[in-house]
């Protein structure tokens, strides 16, 4: 993919007002008419790496046939109306994973794939950088922010007994270093004040004096929309209802209301003690994928991680129907019928989150194609089964197209022991970064 240049003015836009300041997506006609080191501009390739803790049921997760006609599993339903966009990967493995315990060792090198050191103190090593952070270093210069890192729940520090291990360990996917982890945000008000340089609430902590963006930047807004071909302008109003519709979210999952399940006492303590912060947990997931969407239509950066939950996560998903148990808890099925169908359910719970926003990308057009077009987004968990912390047969689906150096709807399963680094040494390649490996990684993964 060719990659516009560091000064390409396409890339650069802002629409600007107060101390306001909102990144805009790619427009060919503003890129055509501006730039004159870009005869055919194209869209920016993107890559985000999502987590979901405490693994899957393998057989409800896993394809029972390959190629392009296989058939969704149960656990892989919701991703029917998006099955052509996805390549659902099995057979990935991360041997770096076997030693240690049955938790932390497997997520902290969830994107570094090399040994993790048993520490309880500050001698901690995930055993490198992790991939969105390489990325983010080789991309730092082409977007405001080299790397969104995302998730829900705080750090947690400390030490399990149980296992010997500090509990850092289970909060980070993202490692700027082997020992230094990237601090993820948790709070949607707060990653929308950093994508879009404004104080939601400049005056005072409550929702109440919730100010819309929008109404800093439409003069400007106008100005650029003349510029534009009538294509891009409707791109352009789309792009603000999307902005629009975000705030609208995180104000409205911040306020008290009627709501669909009874958050637990904990649940809304934390809430209410950070201004912005979620009741609901459906809701939250929602709007950080929200945010990720529009942080990538903006090219605010290039780069983005989400941790649906910490791992060893015991959230109580009594809001999904059929399920009355703790996560943590339910992955822990010892084989038991009833425990592994709420394990399932959570499973597909997960994957319906996924799709919605595979959904939302694909319905952004860019250049000659979408917005998922020009991304790899992948989305798994640090090991397989929940019970027996396999750190084999990862559960991995990857959508987008690579900006057209990948075919999706397929299920392509690895034959013998491949390292999940390998799909990791693919996408940096395809960021333009000629590396001999990454990782435990022994080649490329074949046939994406």
């Amino acid at each position: 993919m060719t990659q516009p240049s560091k000064t390409d003015p396409n890339r650069r836009q802002f629409l600007r007002g107060s101390s306001a300041m909102l990144g805009i997506p790619f427009f060919a006609s503003l890129a055509s008419a501006e730039s004159e080191s870009a005869q055919d501009p194209s869209p920016p390739l993107r890559s985000a790496f999502i987590y979901f803790p405490n693994g899957v049921w393998e057989k409800d997760w896993v394809p029972t046939t390959t190629g392009s006609d296989y058939e969704l599993s149960p656990s892989l339903r919701p991703l029917q109306s998006v099955k052509s966009e996805c390549l659902v990967l099995s057979g990935l493995d991360k041997k770096n994973s076997h030693g240690g315990d049955g938790h932390y060792a497997k997520t902290a090198n969830y994107l570094t794939g090399m040994p993790v050191a048993k520490t309880t103190g500050k001698d901690i090593s995930s055993g490198g950088v992790s991939i969105d952070q390489l990325l983010a270093s080789h991309m730092k210069d082409q977007t405001p922010l080299p790397s969104l890192e995302l998730g829900t729940e705080p750090v947690i520090s400390g030490i399990d007994s149980n296992v010997g291990y500090t509990r850092l360990y289970g909060s980070h996917i993202s490692w700027q270093t082997a020992t230094r982890p990237v601090a993820k945000e948790i709070n949607p008000r707060v990653v929308y004040e950093r994508l879009f340089g404004q104080r939601i609430n400049s005056d005072t902590e409550t929702a109440a004096s919730y100010r819309n963006l929008l109404d800093y930047v439409l003069e400007d807004a106008t100005s650029v929309r003349k510029k534009l071909g009538r294509d891009d302008q409707f791109k352009m109003d789309e792009y603000l209802d999307s902005v629009r519709s975000v705030e609208r979210q995180i104000e409205f999952a911040s306020n008290e209301r009627d709501r669909s399940y009874e958050p637990s006492p904990a649940e809304k303590a934390f809430a209410g003690s950070k201004p912005g912060m979620p009741t609901e947990f459906p809701e939250h997931i929602d709007v950080m994928l929200d945010l990720m969407v529009l942080a990538f239509q903006s090219d605010s950066t290039r780069v983005a991680s989400f941790m649906f939950a910490n791992d060893v996560s015991g959230r109580n998903f009594s809001f999904v129907d059929g399920v009355s148990g703790g996560h943590h808890e339910l992955s822990h099925h010892e084989n038991n019928e009833t425990k592994i169908a709420q394990y399932q359910k959570i499973n597909e719970w997960h994957v319906a989150r996924f799709a919605r926003m595979i959904e939302k990308m694909r319905a952004v057009p860019e250049g000659d194609g979408t917005l998922l077009d020009h991304s790899m987004i992948m989305f798994g968990s640090s090991f397989s089964d929940g019970n027996r912390h396999d750190p084999d047969n990862l559960p991995i689906l990857l959508a987008g197209r690579g900006g057209g150096a990948i075919q999706p709807g397929r299920h392509l399963a690895a034959e013998g022991q491949v390292p999940l680094c390998n799909l990791y040494l693919s996408m940096l390649r395809k960021h333009g970064m000629e590396l001999e490996s990454f990782g435990d990684s022994n080649g490329e993964l074949a046939d994406l």
